[in-house]
């Protein structure tokens, strides 16, 4: 009987769609960081401004998650991705974080290529997230996972070589467990996306 006077369905693919190009916004603005860490503590709270918007953004959808009587998709799918989305964020500030506590006063390429890696995977992250309204597209939304799981692959082998380089040609030890430290994280981004693309592909297989 109260059910009728429920919200049927909140505007979760708005919220998913808002949120990913945050996502999207804070791995642009970590990238910048990386690039120029003469300003770097400016970039760092760029991406402190970016990952509150989408910390708010999740908080709403949670919320309306309560509210609703019929929800688009399945409830626990809609939490987990949107939560599962706030946490590739949050690593992205706890790099821009890292990075600055550490005082990183430069960066070797490998942590530019960490970062560009990462920027194609979140990208590929928010196309997956804004063809998700539409079932009709379940195979480029698969094709975006697809992608994704390549992407974190390639970072995966980045990781090994470069901290092998680290070990072969860092001389200062300080140094050596601060870029290691930044690498892992960088890393652990597109493990994020990874997490994501698993969730997204298990919505498509349910209601394509």
């Amino acid at each position: 009987m109260f059910g009728r006077f429920m919200p049927r369905e909140g505007n979760f693919f708005e919220l998913f769609n808002a949120h990913a190009r945050y996502i999207v916004d804070g791995s642009r603005a970590l990238e910048k960081l990386i690039e120029n860490l003469e300003d770097a503590e400016h970039h760092r709270r760029n991406v402190k401004i970016i990952e509150k918007a989408a910390d708010k953004l999740t908080s709403d959808c949670n919320d309306l998650l309560h509210k609703t009587f019929i929800t688009p998709l399945d409830r626990d799918e809609i939490q987990q991705l949107i939560n599962t989305m706030d946490d590739i964020i949050d690593v992205i500030e706890d790099v821009a974080n890292t990075i600055t506590l550490y005082d990183v006063k430069a960066l070797p390429d490998d942590a530019i290529e960490f970062a560009r890696l990462s920027t194609r995977t979140v990208i590929q992250v928010q196309q997956a997230v804004s063809m998700l309204s539409d079932m009709k597209q379940s195979q480029q939304i698969l094709g975006c996972c697809r992608e994704i799981d390549e992407l974190e692959s390639n970072v995966d082998r980045l990781l090994r070589i470069a901290i092998s380089r680290l070990f072969h040609e860092e001389e200062d030890v300080k140094t050596l467990i601060k870029l290691k430290s930044v690498y892992e994280l960088l890393e652990t981004i597109t493990d994020k996306c990874e997490d994501a693309a698993k969730i997204i592909q298990g919505i498509v297989l349910e209601n394509a």
